[in-house]
């Protein structure tokens, strides 16, 4: 396994060359007054666009002006990004910690409901508690989640106040930028309980509960779906027939021999699903104003930020390519009989 891994690390570069040059490729029919936020690291240099455009040459053929671009990425100079006022790496690293956050609490309970109800429907194949489970399903395939996130503001904001729109609320803002409070990881949950403050972690917990249900229940119907199909194709074999002959109870059977096998294609939509939450849920944070990686990519587009609109691309790409090679770990982890070459 360990040669698979270094093998795909070493295409992981080529992979992300390719996908910068397209990106690259598609923003080369752009005017060169707007490429030139590229090469930008001080707001007060965009008064002077067209000096920047002579110095770099921004008329020159693609491959020149790719191969100029692809030298300060690998700086580590992604450019300057006139929607969030910074450059592009430093936009990242302030939106990032906010979308990991919901992803993390969005992919537990994803795979807490997702597991949970596919093996009850799979265990409870073509009974009434297995249409109750595939109605649900079937619901969050079906409404779309900037709708489900509006009913929900509607119903727990508009109605109710429970549950708050944004990041957090303007007393937290205060006291997490206040002098007492250290940032210690830019993850505002994680610093909160650093720093013994319960309200401000209290706080950024409500500010997340609806969005992570929203984006729970349209990604806990696929998961739920792969779960039941697996496990209802692996109960369905003959080493479980075996088990079952060898005078093991039903639920050792599921639990000890089924589901373990079941769980592979499961974890590896979920390991996908983590890599896309990562990436920025676009729709659910414009939806309820969270200000994480998603909505930065909202705004770079909104005002055609090019070098926030690369940098957030590249960013994702790298986040899929990543996590399809570890869905392939869990595989070789979830059943040691595969192999991986």
């Amino acid at each position: 396994m360990l040669k698979f891994i270094l093998r795909r690390l070493i295409a992981l570069p080529l992979v992300l060359l390719g996908v910068s040059f397209f990106l690259f490729l598609l923003s080369s029919n752009l005017p060169p007054e707007t490429r030139a936020a590229l090469y930008v690291k001080d707001a007060k240099q965009l008064s002077s666009l067209q000096e920047v455009i002579d110095k770099y040459d921004l008329n020159a053929p693609v491959l020149v002006q790719y191969g100029r671009w692809l030298g300060k990425i690998i700086k580590g100079d992604f450019g300057y990004s006139e929607s969030a006022g910074m450059p592009v790496i430093e936009a990242i690293k302030s939106y990032f910690p906010a979308t990991a956050q919901l992803a993390v609490i969005t992919i537990i309970l994803v795979l807490f409901f997702g597991l949970l109800f596919g093996i009850l429907a799979a265990i409870n194949k073509g009974k009434f508690l297995d249409k109750i489970l595939r109605f649900i399903s079937l619901s969050g395939f079906s409404l779309p989640l900037f709708v489900l996130g509006l009913i929900l503001l509607m119903i727990f904001y508009g109605k109710y106040h429970l549950f708050s729109p944004g990041e957090y609320s303007l007393s937290a803002d205060l006291i997490i930028n206040g002098p007492g409070f250290k940032n210690y990881t830019g993850f505002s949950l994680i610093d909160a309980l650093l720093n013994l403050n319960f309200y401000v972690f209290f706080d950024v917990l409500n500010h997340l509960v609806l969005p992570a249900l929203t984006l729970c229940f349209g990604s806990f119907a696929l998961q739920m779906q792969v779960m039941r199909s697996s496990l209802i194709e692996e109960l369905s074999k003959d080493y479980i027939t075996a088990a079952r002959a060898r005078g093991l109870s039903e639920t050792r059977v599921i639990l000890n021999h089924a589901v373990r096998n079941a769980l592979i294609p499961a974890l590896t939509l979920a390991s996908i699903q983590f890599i896309r939450l990562l990436g920025g849920t676009v729709i659910v944070e414009t939806v309820f104003d969270y200000n994480g990686l998603g909505r930065f990519g909202v705004e770079c587009a909104r005002q055609l930020d090019i070098a926030g609109i690369l940098g957030f691309s590249l960013v994702v790409a790298f986040l899929f390519v990543f996590g399809n090679l570890v869905a392939d770990i869990l595989y070789r982890v979830c059943d040691p009989r595969i192999r991986l070459r």
